[in-house]
């Protein structure tokens, strides 16, 4: 009978598995067909139709929990018990690379990394072995440019204790093991050989230090010399230093019980201890009064790739609205302007958008994709008329329209997902968003009228202060960039090169 038992326990464990998996898969699909019905074989059709009902358009997002913790951790708590699964997100503020020593790039995310790779009373294989035997998942990253450090995981709520229990002790009481940090090494370096032959890097990379200057977000990989220089003692030190409850948030959503769990935290957490530490930002970075071009060498490549913008505004701009629904109409999509024109009529390239970043400090707009090396100047030309088109002409009533609805009903999809609304609930935390912010929002995209896309337009994509980067062949694509003005060159190490243009 007990055997029967623990086989039925089993079975319905394994069910629970295949259900959950499910669960998860469904909006992930669907939001994958929305994307690739975006962009067609052939042409885009408009139809002026609204692209979802109205009933997409009105959401009520659920509240989550809030409380505090004694160490100074702030809880954010989303019950969902249509499923039996579980996903946590915490966020470390002041440990993300941002606040990384300028020669120590790579830190943060190399810290982050090392997390799982072994505690005081586990060895990484043991880590992945009970990780995989408790069919959970469990990461931590730190991107560059971000503030943050972030430790994610996700299982099923049945054995939510065990798997959180391993995330607490990853998190409390890492090891960062010589023999796993210099395996990690090896991967970074491989990884800095191998991105310095992509022309989307390079061009991420020259765009950053133009709008960034001597932001820290200018730095968007680390170097051979700053793998090498980070060492176990500078991980120990980081993270004893910047991993610290005070400036975190940890968000929970799923099949848990807010009135328990808080109560748990406070005993699983009990030796996470606060701090003085506070975040200290860098000065924001502000938009380029005048254009510059530069230009990263690839001999004999076939084809361009191109991005460009300057610094636009922060996540609580009263413009990001407008510029949401701007960005969209110009570049978000196969139905934005840019994807019409250079893909659909030109035939140019296979698709070029455009999006904008806004943090907690100024980030810019940004345009660009690849296209044919024969074929630069026409796009150029292109990517020129749409910014002056948007900035001088008042968009149509029923293209506004259609983008808007757009926006709106994708984000109401969104919504099927409970840790997108996680997402939300953290993002209105961190940047002190109104507590409905999200709940009006689609209303707030509609609202945005013609006369403020236009504005929007005008003060942030200035193409006489665009920062223009091109990575391609220098000696085929240099005669045209210095259309624009005056270009510097660049190998794809990143040093300044001498190239001479090829007579046309």
């Amino acid at each position: 009978m007990m055997m029967r038992s623990a086989v039925l326990g089993g079975l319905e464990r394994w069910l629970y598995r295949l259900v959950f998996l499910t669960l998860v898969a469904m909006p992930c699909a669907r939001l994958a067909a929305q994307e690739s019905a975006e962009i067609p074989a052939s042409k885009v059709e408009r139809r002026n139709k609204a692209p979802a009902a109205r009933e997409m358009l009105r959401v009520k997002i659920p509240k989550p929990t809030e409380a505090k913790l004694k160490n100074g951790l702030t809880v954010l708590i989303l019950e969902d018990h249509r499923s039996p699964s579980v996903t946590v997100q915490l966020h470390i503020g002041g440990a993300g690379a941002l606040f990384e020593p300028a020669a120590l790039a790579g830190l943060a995310s190399t810290a982050a990394q090392m997390l799982r790779e072994g505690t005081r009373s586990r060895t990484s294989i043991q880590i992945a072995e009970e990780v995989d035997r408790l069919g959970a998942n469990l990461g931590a990253g730190s991107s560059f440019g971000s503030p943050d450090a972030v430790l994610s995981a996700s299982g099923l709520s049945d054995n939510f204790d065990a798997w959180f229990g391993l995330a607490v002790e990853i998190l409390l009481n890492p090891s960062f093991p010589v023999d796993e940090l210099e395996k990690l090494k090896q991967r970074q370096r491989a990884q800095l050989r191998q991105q310095r032959a992509a022309a989307n890097f390079l061009v991420n990379e020259r765009f950053s230090r133009a709008v960034y200057g001597e932001h820290p977000a200018a730095t968007v990989s680390a170097t051979p010399e700053s793998i090498d220089a980070i060492t176990r003692e500078a991980l120990v030190g980081w993270h004893r230093e910047r991993y610290r409850p005070q400036n975190a948030i940890l968000g929970i959503a799923g099949d848990v019980r807010a009135t328990n769990i808080i109560g748990k935290l406070q005993k699983w957490l009990a030796g996470w201890q606060k701090s003085d530490l506070k975040e200290i930002w860098p000065r924001a970075p502000v938009a380029t009064a005048a254009r510059k071009i530069f230009l990263v060498d690839r001999p004999g490549s076939v084809q361009t790739t191109v991005a460009l913008g300057n610094i636009a505004i922060d996540r609580r701009s009263p413009d990001y609205l407008a510029m949401t629904v701007m960005n969209h109409m110009i570049g978000g999509g196969a139905a934005g302007r840019l994807f019409l024109n250079l893909r659909e009529e030109k035939g140019y390239t296979y698709g070029v958008y455009s999006h904008f970043t806004a943090l907690r400090y100024p980030g810019p707009w940004q345009a660009g994709g690849n296209m044919r090396t024969e074929v630069t100047a026409g796009a150029l030309v292109e990517f020129f008329n749409e910014i002056r088109r948007i900035r001088e002409e008042k968009v149509p009533a029923a293209e506004l329209a259609a983008s808007k609805r757009a926006i709106a009903a994708r984000f109401a999809l969104s919504l099927e997902q409970p840790a997108a609304i996680l997402g939300l609930a953290i993002a209105r935390k961190q940047y002190d968003l109104a507590a409905d912010y999200w709940d009006s929002y689609p209303a707030k995209i509609m609202a945005v009228s013609a006369d403020e896309v236009r504005r929007v337009a005008r003060k942030y994509l200035d193409p006489d202060a665009m920062q223009l980067v091109a990575v391609g062949d220098a000696g085929k694509i240099k005669g045209v960039l210095a259309q624009y003005g005056a270009v510097e060159v660049y190998d794809a190490a990143g040093h300044p090169v001498r190239i001479e243009a090829q007579p046309n």
